[in-house]
């Protein structure tokens, strides 16, 4: 399958990847924990269907250290064991941030509740700007149908 627009060589389209991925680094460079990052990261993506971000959040949550069981289980984390109690807040933050037509109330303050819990204010800002960056990049990869499978862990660094 090709791209219906290839966002790495469109001028336009590079400008707007550029200024998030510039965001993106802000949310990097937080203390919020590279590997609970590309959880959150692999979680929203499986969600919205983007195989281009599935494939490589699944990559850098492994090059992040992160073991091939907890990646095999990210998408049923409720019923797995092998994540701690501030990751599975972070995944159920992420999945309310990510089905907001799903639910009229949006994230509901028992779920914010829990996330706040394990996660301090600066902390928190970063995983807010983390699921609404990763739910953009999913969205343009899905509309323009980018093809899974191409990525390389590093690619964008």
């Amino acid at each position: 399958m090709d791209a219906r627009l290839n966002f790495f060589t469109n001028a336009t389209a590079g400008k707007f990847v550029k200024g998030i991925v510039s965001a993106g680094q802000v949310v990097t460079d937080s203390t919020l924990a590279a590997a609970t990052q590309e959880l959150v990261k692999l979680r929203a993506s499986q969600i919205n269907g983007c195989g281009f971000c599935t494939d490589m959040h699944s990559k850098e949550a492994a090059a992040a250290g992160v073991s091939s069981v907890r990646l095999n289980l990210v998408a049923t984390w409720r019923e797995a064991t092998v994540f701690t109690e501030a990751e599975r807040a972070a995944l159920e933050l992420t999945e309310q941030g990510t089905r907001i037509a799903d639910a009229a109330g949006g994230v509901t303050d028992e779920v914010w509740g829990k996330a706040a819990k394990h996660y301090d204010e600066d902390q928190l800002a970063a995983l807010v700007s983390l699921i609404a960056l990763i739910n953009a990049f999913n969205r343009m990869n899905v509309i323009v149908r980018q093809p899974a499978g191409d990525y390389e862990p590093g690619q964008f660094a």
